[in-house]
């Protein structure tokens, strides 16, 4: 993880970009990783928790029949968090992760370890879903790592400003 995440600050550093991350199901993690290195303000701008959601509503701007709708583990309301981060800060680029961690909480739809992610850039937002195997450490554990993996990738990619 640790190589992930230096590979990651110096992509952002080369573009000048900062990250902004919203997250449910991992509750920190993905920022917690951030900041395991040092001088990580250089380019992680600002971290949403937003487990609720009302947290969602309220910090991140996601509309409550968006959530009534679809639920809060759904790529449109994945893709309103990363948009909402971007928005509520000055990052250039955002991450968002919804999902069920387990051991509960799970449904035939949507089973335990189901995550739904969203990468916002200046180039727009791309949102997939993942299920992951294992108990709530395992999946909360492959939720930063994938996140972050994703956005290296589109960070790398992405045209020169």
């Amino acid at each position: 993880m640790a190589r992930l995440v230096e590979d990651l600050a110096a992509a952002l550093l080369a573009r000048g970009w900062m990250l902004a991350t919203a997250e449910s199901c991992t509750g920190g993690l993905i920022a917690g990783a951030c900041t395991d290195l040092a001088g990580s303000s250089n380019w992680l701008e600002r971290g949403f928790v937003s487990y609720s959601n009302a947290a969602k509503t309220e910090l991140l701007g996601v509309d409550a029949a968006l959530i009534a709708r679809h639920g809060a583990v759904s790529e449109p309301v994945a893709r309103a968090m990363a948009q909402g981060a971007l928005q509520h800060s000055k990052a250039q680029c955002a991450l968002a992760v919804t999902g069920i961690a387990g051991p509960g909480g799970g449904s035939a739809d949507k089973p335990v370890g189901t995550v739904w992610f969203a990468w916002a850039t200046p180039q727009g937002v791309r949102s997939e879903m993942q299920r992951f195997a294992g108990d709530r450490a395992r999946v909360r554990s492959a939720t930063v790592q994938h996140s972050l993996s994703v956005l290296l990738g589109l960070v790398q990619t992405a045209p020169a400003d």
